[in-house]
């Protein structure tokens, strides 16, 4: 075993040599082999260990074991302990999810304090074989039935061409102790029923089943590095960015493709939808209709659809300005200044007859029933109306401030000024107000 992972890894991750890496190690068989193999060639490795609380005395002797097998093999050991259930209670998840949460997060924050290059984990064969089975059985695309990657940014996985038997064979071989997770035998959870009472019977109808599966997934990996190089010229001709910097995919071009729905999934997978039936009749939808993901918001706006990332609730929704601001730098930035005349106005500055001003001046979003007294007209027009006439999109109009003094608005930041306010050449106290970029 230890020949075949050398060759594997001179093939497959020639780029570990000479590296800091560090070896996620619960205690359990794979990862004890994991250390025991990369340690007997002479990697320099370190170990992390979580200890999730989740089974009493028997997580403090995974603990006791892994700091054993650090200090008999004379390596760097971490360690850390958490609360797994509150954690899950508190985010609204399963235990498994916030386990998974809790250890790649603690991992990460190791990789940034003592410079790790890699992080290690020992999935294996089966484990990937199960992986494909869960995915299947809840539905996914093509991505999501290509394995675990062996491959994941920092994280890496070189166990996975191994089998669980042959990961066994060889602990009883070398004498190396493990734990044994008792919870592992229960059939409670979706992993365990499918390792425990599906795949042994597909191994009975193909006895090379991992060997089988393995191939499959290295068709289905070509397939898909066919699709993501599809995708990527398709990106180019369906998606560009507006001024606010928000992706507008091209709804003529997106008419033009052989199977827009399946176009739109691989192009917004990322993006945490579900409602791919509801994305697609998006497509055809009037304007203002919107598709949301649990992180982001998909709009139908004329000729595009438009992608948003769902604002954060604490995001400023109102700025005072009081009169002795000089410069404000969120949501927008913008600097205040006395004036001793007026120079040239434009879009970007205003010139403010002081007088007319009641501080703190308010910069706020805009809100149904505003209206403000345009220069050059009579009266006063709706914002909606001036949005409208502007042909401004939702987004447009979100991404619109408002320079108000008490409610009435002053400035339509960047867009137009109200006549009410304007300085003259007989104002005697001037401020300018300007869009610093």
């Amino acid at each position: 075993m230890i020949q075949k992972l050398q060759h594997h890894i001179a093939h497959q991750f020639p780029f570990l040599k000479g590296k800091k890496l560090l070896i996620a190690i619960s205690g359990g068989l794979d990862s004890v082999v994991l250390t025991q193999l990369f340690h007997s060639l002479h990697f320099n490795v370190s170990l992390a260990h979580c200890n999730f609380n989740l089974r009493d005395l028997e997580s403090d002797k995974d603990e006791a074991l892994v700091k054993n097998i650090g200090e008999k093999l004379n390596l760097e050991t971490f360690t850390t302990s958490f609360n797994t259930n509150e954690y899950a209670s508190k985010n609204k998840t399963s235990t498994q999810v916030a386990a998974r949460e809790l250890r790649y997060d603690w991992f990460q924050e190791l990789v940034d304090k003592h410079q790790f290059d890699y992080v290690l984990t020992a999935h294996h064969a089966d484990d990937n074989l199960e992986t494909f089975l869960i995915n299947l059985s809840r539905g996914t695309g093509l991505e999501g039935l290509t394995g675990i990657p062996a491959i994941n940014n920092t994280i890496v996985r070189p166990l996975l061409i191994f089998s669980r038997e042959e990961i066994e064979q060889f602990a009883k071989e070398n004498a190396i102790e493990w734990r044994e997770d008792q919870s592992n035998a229960s059939t409670k959870y979706v992993r365990n029923k499918i390792r425990h009472q599906i795949i042994p019977i597909l191994k009975e109808i193909n006895p090379t089943l991992l060997n089988s599966f393995q191939k499959t997934t290295a068709h289905l990996k070509g397939s898909q590095q066919i699709i993501n190089d599809t995708i990527a010229h398709v990106k180019k001709k369906v998606i560009s960015a507006d001024k606010y910097g928000v992706s507008k995919f091209d709804i003529f071009e997106i008419h033009k493709l052989s199977n827009p729905k399946a176009y739109l999934f691989e192009l917004l997978k990322s993006y945490n939808f579900t409602e791919w039936n509801d994305i697609e009749s998006l497509v055809s939808a009037q304007s203002g209709k919107q598709v949301f993901s649990k992180s982001h918001r998909l709009l139908k706006d004329r000729d595009f659809l438009l992608l948003t990332e769902i604002p954060s609730p604490t995001e400023l929704s109102e700025i005072l300005i009081t009169k002795n601001t000089k410069e404000i730098f969120e949501p927008i930035r913008l600097t205040f200044e006395n004036a001793s005349e007026i120079q040239q106005q434009d879009e970007n500055t205003i010139f403010l007859d002081t007088d007319t001003l009641t501080f703190p001046l308010i910069l706020r979003k805009w809100q149904e029933g505003d209206y403000f007294y345009p220069i050059g007209m009579q009266g006063k027009k709706k914002l909606s109306k001036f949005f409208k006439d502007q042909k401004y999109s939702l987004v447009d109009k979100e991404n619109t401030w408002l320079l108000c003094s008490e409610n009435q608005i002053v400035w339509i930041v960047g867009k137009r000024h109200d006549r009410r306010f304007i300085a003259s050449k007989n104002s005697p106290n001037i401020t300018k107000a300007h869009i610093t970029h």
